[in-house]
């Protein structure tokens, strides 16, 4: 079965951090694009972070800079996603996402070939 599987989430009080973690299965990350995106209630779901094969490509929509950081290992066949200095606005379902033949622009990953089933994260005192 080829799929995303995302952990880490939580709740957590504002300021805080979480890390969150994406592992494939079925198939190898190494060769793909990376993305994160969330979804708020009541919102479209929006790219966050992405990050090319090499990783040298990396970008952050401007919501998230500075406080969030996307990381891959390549050799483990993982995505890294650090969440610093969380705000309650950052409440969301995040997602994992994967693609062969993905470019990144302003955070976001364009094609996507697969997705995460999504992983709460609540920011909340």
């Amino acid at each position: 079965q080829l799929q995303l599987v995302e952990s880490g989430g939580g709740l957590v009080q504002p300021g805080g951090s979480l890390r969150l973690s994406c592992a494939a299965s079925g198939f190898t990350l190494d060769d793909r694009t990376i993305g994160w995106f969330r979804q708020a209630p009541g919102k479209e779901r929006e790219g966050v972070s992405c990050t090319t094969r090499s990783g040298r490509t990396i970008n952050y929509a401007d919501s998230v800079k500075g406080r969030f950081t996307i990381s891959r290992d390549n050799a483990k066949g993982t995505a890294i996603l650090q969440m610093n200095s969380l705000k309650p606005d950052d409440t969301a379902v995040y997602y994992c996402a994967a693609g062969r033949h993905g470019w990144c622009t302003q955070g976001e990953l364009k094609p996507v070939e697969y997705w995460g089933q999504g992983i709460q994260v609540t920011v909340s005192s």
